[in-house]
């Protein structure tokens, strides 16, 4: 990303939008391997049990090779459902196999029913997805504020991290009062503690 002013919000996420549209297959595989064996690190660090985590699109930076690690150490796993009033619901998952189904917005979800959102309180660790984050924890999500929705009923102290490119951690992300910061970033080359304004 260009130097310079910091653009809007729409100009920021249409910038990130395309730059993610042109990688390439190899460097997307690549940093899905990276993001997993940081994400499993890190779950190990904060001996987490329980972790709720997105599920990546194909442009996005990758998860679902963790979430597979994560199942196979026996990690639960809590992945979002989108609803149609701006709220994620929650599924328990044991498997990717065969358990999945384009959601609300054609991005892929579990199967099974969810629960309700306040589910997120039983979780050690979040890992949501963001267009991009700063040095503080600012996170630009998508625009829909379903993940900001989503961390009013976390536990205060469970630790919130964005997965993003490296290059998609900035100096400056503009924010609004009502966007929640993350409390650490996940890139390919590296995990990041922020450090809050």
């Amino acid at each position: 990303m260009s130097a310079g002013l910091t653009p809007t919000k729409h100009a920021l996420r249409e910038q990130v939008r395309n730059s993610r549209r042109n990688r390439s297959a190899h460097d997307r595989e690549t940093a899905q391997q990276q993001i997993a064996d940081r994400l499993l690190s890190l779950t190990i660090a904060h001996r987490a049990t329980a972790v709720s985590c997105y599920l990546s699109t194909p442009t996005e930076p990758g998860t679902r090779t963790f979430i597979a690690q994560a199942l196979a150490r026996g990690i639960r796993m809590l992945l979002p459902h989108s609803r149609a009033d701006g709220l994620l619901e929650w599924s328990w998952t044991t498997s990717l196999d065969n358990a999945l189904r384009p959601g609300l917005y054609g991005i892929d979800e579990p199967a099974n029913p969810g629960t309700a959102p306040g589910v997120l309180t039983e979780v050690d660790l979040i890992i949501v997805p963001a267009a991009a984050v700063d040095a503080y924890g600012t996170r630009l999500g998508w625009g829909r504020g379903y993940f900001d929705r989503a961390l009013t009923a976390r536990e205060n102290d469970v630790p919130v991290y964005a997965v993003v490119f490296d290059d998609e951690v900035l100096s400056h992300v503009p924010a609004e009062p009502h966007d929640h910061a993350v409390t650490g970033i996940v890139t390919p080359r590296r995990t990041l503690t922020v450090a809050p304004r």
